[in-house]
This record gives structure tokens, sequence and C-alpha cells, in this order.
């Protein structure tokens, strides 16, 4: 921005003045939606979501969550998370991950994801969107027991 001392008659103005006069408006924000977009309601966390708009029953669900996994199965595992009920990817850089929502009624295809990509202990299990005590070795195993129905 360039300031311009107050001159004391109009014929002493520089000739460099601008030729036009800015909206006063605030221009990078101006085009933004009021309302949030579904997908950014659907990032939103659970505890948030509740919060807001009061609490809304879900379908149980469990999220297998994990980073690029230096294993030979990766592109089979990111199959089967892509097919999932709801696959997301968080982050960038070394905080990338794959997040791989499963309702009870997809056990089968949680227990192929967990085969190839749970023995990583940078894999987190979520129950219903948060970490549960126990996850891996008692709430797994409990919906195993569905693939036998």
């Amino acid at each position: 921005m360039v300031c311009y001392p107050f001159p004391a008659t109009l014929s002493e103005m520089p000739a460099d003045t601008p030729k036009y006069r800015p909206l006063e408006r605030f221009w990078p924000y101006a085009d933004l939606p009021e309302q949030p977009t579904d997908e950014e309601l659907i990032a939103i966390d659970p505890d948030l979501q509740d919060a807001l708009f009061g609490p809304r029953p879900r379908p149980f669900s469990i999220t297998l969550s994990f980073p690029r996994l230096d294993i030979p199965n990766f592109d089979r595992a990111l199959e089967i998370a892509r097919a999932s009920a709801e696959f997301r990817e968080v982050g960038s850089g070394a905080a990338h991950r794959y997040r791989a929502r499963f309702l009870s009624s997809d056990a089968a295809q949680l227990k192929a994801l967990f085969e190839l990509v749970g023995r990583s202990d940078l894999t987190d299990v979520l129950i219903d969107d948060r970490p549960v005590p126990y996850a891996r070795t008692l709430w797994l195993p409990l919906v195993w027991f569905l693939l036998h129905r």
C-alpha cells in the first residue's frame, strides 16, 4: 500500500495516484458458503457433531485407521478399505492415514483388512470412532463371532 502526503492543492497530486478505488469487502472470504457442505459435516468429530446437532442414532461401527505400511499386500488392503461403508484419507505427509469404517454386517471385510494391517502397532482400532481399551483383544474377537452366524 502506498501512502501519499496530503497535498496542499489538487494540482500537487502525484501522477501515480490509483485509477480506481477498491471495493470495501473482504475479498478472500466473500464467496464462502454460509452453511457447511456435506463433506465438511462428515469430517466433523462425532463428539462435536453431537454437541452441534444433538445426539443422533448411529449404527455400531468399527474403524481401522492406519498409515502407509511397508507390507507386501498393501494395495489389496487399500482395495478392501475403499470398499468399506466409509473410507477417508486424512492428514498429509508423515501424518497421512487411511480410515475405513465397517458396520457389524461387514465383519468379513473387517477381518480381511485387519489380517493385513493389524500386525502393525501403528494401526488403530476405533469403536464408534473412539479409542477404547481392549479394542484389539476384546472387541474385534467379539465381532469375529458374527462370521459364524
